[in-house]
């Protein structure tokens, strides 16, 4: 193997958007501590007649939550997101399993099953406590805990602990 190719290089998450990307970046940022809009691509007026985007819209719109890479693309309303895709957000406490699912929740997002909820955006979240992969795995544990979640939306970590 080449050196070219064994060098590591970290991993991006495209996001396809309409024409929210920009939007969506600022968004995320504000609720993930240790995250930062980066690099703005802007589509000019070559093209326009593919693309369909006004002149100075976001092309695309790099951004990080939690040191993890992203990337917004304007690329225009023939993809949508659906929960074949999610990012997981792991919380040790109550409240920060209140906090993400309020803050990703809010002005239009969606609650689901078991810890799933769809951002303003339409993008799928799981919020879950870090304690459920340990619970999860432990065979005694596990049927009561499933059992007890899948009763719930937002995870409740108090009642999975005592099932």
């Amino acid at each position: 193997m080449s050196a070219e190719i064994s060098k590591l290089h970290p991993l991006t998450a495209c996001l396809w958007f309409d024409k929210q990307a920009e939007e969506a970046a600022k968004f995320y940022t504000d609720i993930f501590k240790d995250s930062e809009i980066g690099a703005i691509s802007r589509y000019g007026k070559e093209g326009f007649e593919f693309h369909g985007m006004p002149e100075g819209t976001a092309l695309t719109v790099s951004f990080k939550l939690n040191g993890q890479n992203f990337m917004g693309l304007n690329g225009g309303p023939r993809f949508k997101f659906n929960e074949s895709v999610s990012f997981v957000v792991t919380c040790d406490t109550q409240e920060e399993i209140d906090y993400y699912w309020e803050k990703l929740t809010a002005d239009g997002g969606e609650e689901s099953m078991c810890g799933w909820l769809k951002d303003k955006f339409g993008l799928s979240w799981q919020i879950v406590p870090s304690v459920l992969s340990k619970l999860m795995t432990n065979p005694t544990k596990a049927g009561k805990v499933t059992e007890a979640f899948l009763k719930m939306k937002k995870f409740d970590i108090e009642k999975i602990m005592n099932a």
